[in-house]
């Protein structure tokens, strides 16, 4: 019923910058939160960067200083704008969403895109 469609992800060079995006449609009534988590193979996923519907932003320690999440409420997307980028930050990342939808709360994920930080 809710889709996210993630993009952006690609290769750049260490000091480089990538621009994710990720956009939700469907039966959507509210989106209380967004934001992306990575997951390289055979590691665990973490949370990197998360904003909720007042504003508030969360980030690992990571990637603090170096990315921004930022959405646009008229497009129901969320954007992480990755700075300064690292062979470390190389992964998959995953959107994440928390929507109401017919008046229920659900957790929806991206199909992942990758993003590779080359040395």
């Amino acid at each position: 019923q809710v889709q996210l469609v993630e993009s952006g992800g690609g290769l750049v060079q260490a000091g480089g910058s990538l621009r994710l995006s990720c956009a939700a449609s469907g039966s959507i009534f509210s989106i209380n939160a967004m934001g992306w988590y990575r997951q390289a193979p055979g590691k665990q996923r973490e949370l990197v960067a998360r904003i909720i519907s007042g504003g508030t932003t969360n980030y690992a320690d990571s990637v603090k200083g170096r990315f921004t999440i930022s959405r646009d409420n008229a497009k129901n997307t969320a954007y992480l704008q990755m700075n300064s980028l690292k062979p470390e930050d190389t992964d998959v990342y995953y959107c994440n969403a928390n929507i109401i939808s017919k008046k229920f709360e659900y957790n929806y994920w991206g199909q992942g895109t990758q993003v590779t930080v080359s040395s």
